[in-house]
Parts: structure tokens; sequence; C-alpha cells
């Protein structure tokens, strides 16, 4: 299901405009800074659990060395901050 389904659903499900539902699903989602309410969340440190589905958190990656596939050379990845989600027993059990 891509943005456009799930609007769509989100409308019929709902009974509401496939206008406003576009609005919903950007209002959570939206990666813009200080619009979606997930990545804004994340992007202050927090996390977002949404109970019986999951949790989305931020988990620190250490420093690395890597290697860069058309040279070849060895290099240097900082570390950094990445999203992770994690699944409920709930939604696993559904599946």
């Amino acid at each position: 299901m891509n943005k456009t389904e799930m609007v769509a659903a989100l409308a019929r499900k709902t009974e509401i405009t496939q206008a406003k539902a576009a609005e919903v699903v950007d209002a959570i989602f939206s990666t813009v800074p200080g619009q979606g309410l997930i990545a804004g969340e994340l992007q202050g440190g927090g996390e977002v659990s949404i109970g019986g589905f999951g949790k989305f958190e931020t988990r620190e990656r250490g420093a690395r060395m890597g290697r860069n596939p058309a040279t070849g050379a060895t290099i240097q990845i900082a570390a950094k901050r990445a999203p992770a989600f994690k699944a409920a027993k709930n939604l696993k059990e559904s599946i």
C-alpha cells in the first residue's frame, strides 16, 4: 500500500473526503520539519508508541569502517542516530 492508496482507504473507512484524509496522513507521516507528528517526535529524541501496533524510536549507530564500492577504499563512517520501528506483540501475532 502506498500513500495514495492509504489516503483512499482512510477516506472510505472514515467517510471523510480524500482531501481531509490526505491532510491526516500528512500530519502523521510528513518528514518536513515541524509538520509530521512521528518525525517531529523522533527528531526531538523522543519515541512514538502506539498500543497494539508498535513503537517508532531512534537508535544510535556507532562509528565504523566501511568500503567505497566504486574505488574499494576503506572509509570511516561517522556515528549517527537512525529511525527504527519495533512491532508490538499483537501485530506480530496477527501476521
